[in-house]
C-alpha cells in the first residue's frame, strides 16, 4: 500500500497551538468499529464508557526538557537531545544543522558548553558536554520538546513553564521520553478517581517515546518503512493484569498508541518465550505472517505477556493482528504518519478516513495539544 493513501487535507487553524485551560475540557469523538459509526462527546465523559473489571493501561513515561538553545559564534541553534551514550555525551538533532561541524564549541545558558564530536544525517550530531550530569542541567535550562507544528518563539522563557507542565501527563513517573504520550494529556487526577470508583482496574507500562514515534516515512510503500527502536518496560503486575483481563474476557483499553505498541510487542515476546530484561528486541516490521483482516483480534488464544524491559521496532499498519488491545484512546494524528497507520489498522482505513473528515468538518483540534478519539 502507498504512503500517500494516508494523506488528508487539514486546515492549519485546526492544529492546536496551546492546551485548553482544563485538561479534561477536550472533545472526544467516539468511534464504534462494529457499527461503523462515530459520535461526539467530551473527554470528561470518558469514565462513563467503562464497567467494573475493565482494564485501562497507561504509559507513565516522563518527558525530559530535552530542547535547548545554544550559540556557535553569533548563530542561535536549536538542539534536541534524544539519546545519552554515556554521562556527558548525547546524540542530538540540531537545526540549522549546516552550521554545526566536528570540533565546534557550542555555548548554552547557565555556563553549560559542549563540543561537537560527530556528525550524521538529517541534522544528527553528537555533543560532548563539559559536565556529566547533563540531565540535571536540562531541568534548569531546557524546554519542553514540542513538535515543530507547535510554534513558539526561539529561546523564549515566557511560555516555558506552562509547556513543561502541560506537555506532561499528570501520572508521569519514569523519566526519559522526548515526546509526550499525548492521549494521556487529557487525564486529571479526578479522571483516575472516577475510573477507580467505577471498579476499573489500571495498569502502568513505560515506553520511552523517542524518534521512532514521530519519524517521517521516506518511502513510497508503507511496507518498506522501518521503525527506529524504542525501549519499553512491562512490570510483572501489569503483565499479570493484562493476562487476567484477557482470560476473563474483559476489555483492555490502551491509552495511546505507545501503549498499543508496548502491549502488542510484549505479547509477541511472550509468544517467543522471552523472559527478563535481557531478551532481544521485538523487531516485527508490519503484520505477522498469519495476520488476518484489518483490526482482527484473536480472543480465543492464550495471551502471554512477557514482563521486563526490552526494545521494540514494531510497526503496526493495516493487516496487523491485534492480540491484546480491545479499545484505544488516541489523539488526532498527522497525515502520512505511522500513528495514523496504526489506528487505521485498529479501526479500519475507511472508518478512520470518514472519522477524520468528520473531525475536520466539526473543527476538532488536531495533534499533540488537540482533542481525542475513543475507538471501541
Amino acid at each position: 500500500m502507498l504512503v500517500k493513501e494516508y494523506d488528508f487535507p487539514l486546515p492549519p487553524e485546526l492544529i492546536a497551538q496551546k492546551p485548553l485551560a482544563r485538561r479534561d475540557d477536550s472533545r472526544m469523538m467516539v468511534v464504534r468499529r462494529k457499527e461503523g459509526t462515530f459520535a461526539h462527546a467530551a473527554f470528561r465523559d470518558f469514565p462513563d464508557y467503562f464497567a467494573a473489571g475493565d482494564l485501562l493501561v497507561i504509559n507513565d513515561t516522563k518527558v525530559i526538557p530535552a530542547k535547548i538553545w545554544g550559540r556557535r559564534g553569533g548563530s542561535l541553534i536549536e538542539f534536541l537531545l534524544f539519546k545519552q551514550r554515556e554521562p556527558g555525551t548525547w546524540e542530538v538533532l540540531c537545526r540549522p544543522a549546516r552550521k554545526i561541524r566536528p570540533g565546534d564549541r557550542v555555548d548554552f545558558p547557565g555556563g553549560l558548553s559542549a563540543e561537537v564530536i560527530e556528525t550524521g544525517d538529517e541534522g544528527r550530531r553528537v555533543l560532548k558536554f563539559a559536565v556529566p550530569d547533563v540531565l540535571g542541567r536540562l531541568r534548569d535550562i531546557g524546554f519542553a520538546p514540542l513538535p515543530p507544528y507547535i510554534k513558539r518563539p526561539k529561546n523564549d522563557d515566557g511560555g516555558r513553564a506552562e509547556d513543561l507542565n502541560r506537555y506532561q501527563t499528570t501520572y508521569a513517573e519514569n523519566e526519559g521520553a522526548i515526546a509526550a504520550p499525548t492521549a494521556g494529556l487529557h487525564f486529571t487526577p479526578d479522571t483516575m478517581e472516577r475510573l477507580k470508583a467505577r471498579g476499573v482496574e489500571a495498569a502502568r507500562v513505560t515506553l520511552q517515546v523517542g524518534l521512532a514515534t514521530f519519524q517521517p516515512l521516506r518511502v513510497e510503500r508503507v511496507e518498506d518503512h522501518r521503525m527506529l527502536e524504542e525501549i519499553y518496560t512491562v512490570p510483572e503486575e501489569a503483565a499479570a493484569a493484562v493476562e487476567r483481563a484477557k482470560a476473563g474476557g474483559r476489555p483492555v483499553t490502551a491509552v495511546g498508541t505507545t501503549v498499543v505498541r508496548t502491549l502488542e510487542s510484549a505479547a509477541r515476546a511472550g509468544e517467543a518465550g522471552m523472559t527478563g530484561d535481557a531478551a532481544p528486541a521485538a523487531r516485527e516490521a508490519g503484520p505477522a505472517a498469519e495476520a488476518g483482516e484489518s483490526g482482527g483480534r484473536n480472543p480465543a488464544a492464550e495471551i502471554l505477556i512477557a514482563p521486563g524491559t526490552r526494545g521494540t521496532s514494531l510497526f503496526i499498519y493495516p493487516g496487523f493482528e491485534f492480540k491484546v488491545v480491545d479499545r484505544l484512546l488516541t489523539n488526532f494524528h498527522l497525515p502520512q504518519s505511522t500513528l495514523l497507520m496504526l489506528i487505521s489498522a485498529f479501526a479500519g482505513r475507511e472508518l478512520i478516513k470518514a472519522a477524520y473528515e468528520e473531525a475536520v468538518r466539526k473543527k476538532y483540534r488536531f495533534f499533540s495539544y488537540g482533542d481525542c478519539m475513543l475507538i471501541l
